[in-house]
């Protein structure tokens, strides 16, 4: 009797709606397949698909994710960092393009979109941590978050006063375009290799950089905690402002990326796959860098195949336009059965 006092009747409704939305994908998954109605390679196409969007929401979850294992905050405005860097590597991307550099120098010219990208994004965030969340540092944990809030609308009506409300796209460059065959009927994108790849390495690199540099083990100490930290020479204020420059480079390599993909750039582009990513970051465990990496992937192939497989047997007629829905669904569902996340640890008083 003891151990069901334990249990309010908020969390015996929780656990009846969580059952209800597994048993929803488990005879909505039988059901789907029972049909037939999808090839294999459709299932292949879908899954490398969410293989390249979760490789995106992997870079951009990093940022915030970062922030908050130093500073205890989410970074809202991240999601601005991330559509800065792709819509300033827009201008430089069409300018080559109608100089004919990116068409005779496309490796270079990639290059160079992404290093412009990455430098706006992190010029941006240095910016930010200055003048808007330095002075906050010692204040109640809820104003910083409105703050944070306030440069993210800030930010994205600034690109909408300079740049206007218009969508534009990005260039199509010929060296990404076309597919590479893989074991006869199968077919990958020649993007959203490029894409996995990139992001495979740019993360690889990041967890190298944690955990083998000294500024990597400066990092994890300032995390761990600050006033220690400065006891033993760190210089806490320096460490805080590398590590919105690396999230902020990660974002904005994010959106050059993710433009590649979709092509379109515009002053509100950064809020969806802000949110997505933030979803990615909770999922794996919010200030753990290698569960926001397992949560963006995890997430973009959940949303990829989530929505076709759980619910085209269901009778649903445009399972795809739920992408949004389900996702958003797992973050609510995470935050009331595991607040942690994937590989987050339960984080002491002192931290919370």
């Amino acid at each position: 009797m003891q151990s069901l006092k334990r249990f309010s009747w908020t969390d015996v409704f929780m656990w009846v709606v969580g059952a209800a939305l597994l048993t929803l994908i488990v005879v909505g998954s039988y059901l789907t397949l029972q049909q037939g109605k999808y090839t294999t390679v459709q299932w292949f196409d879908l899954a490398v698909f969410g293989l390249a969007q979760g490789s995106v929401y992997a870079l951009i979850a990093l940022g915030y994710t970062l922030v908050y294992g130093i500073l205890r905050m989410i970074n809202f405005a991240h999601s601005e960092i991330f559509m800065s860097g792709a819509y300033i590597g827009y201008f430089v991307a069409t300018s080559m393009q109608r100089s004919g550099f990116l068409r005779e120098n496309p490796v270079l010219g990639i290059v160079f979109i992404f290093l412009t990208a990455m430098t706006t994004s992190a010029i941006l965030a240095i910016l930010l941590e200055r003048i808007a969340y330095r002075p906050l540092r010692g204040a109640p944990r809820l104003v910083p978050l409105i703050t944070a809030i306030g440069a993210s609308y800030f930010l994205q009506y600034l690109f909408r006063g300079l740049f206007g409300t218009q969508n534009r796209a990005y260039p199509e460059i010929d060296f990404i375009k076309g597919a590479i065959p893989l074991f006869g009927s199968f077919q990958i994108q020649k993007i959203q290799v490029i894409v996995i790849i990139a992001a495979a390495l740019m993360m690889a690199a990041l967890a190298f950089f944690v955990q083998y540099t000294k500024t990597g083990k400066a990092m994890r100490a300032v995390s761990e905690d600050k006033s220690v930290a400065a006891l033993m020479g760190i210089d806490v204020d320096k460490i805080i402002v590398r590590t919105f420059v690396i999230g902020a480079s990660l974002a904005g390599a994010a959106g050059v990326l993710y433009c590649f993909m979709f092509r379109i750039v515009t002053f509100y582009m950064g809020f969806i796959p802000g949110l997505k990513a933030f979803t990615a970051a909770v999922l794996g465990g919010i200030g753990n860098p290698p569960g926001a990496m397992l949560g963006g992937l995890f997430l973009g192939i959940f949303e990829s195949l989530g929505p076709t497989l759980f619910l085209d047997g269901l009778g649903i007629p445009a399972p795809y336009q739920l992408k949004d829905v389900i996702a958003f669904t797992m973050l609510v569902m995470i935050l009331i059965f595991r607040p942690t996340g994937i590989l987050g640890e339960r984080l002491s008083k002192t931290k919370a």
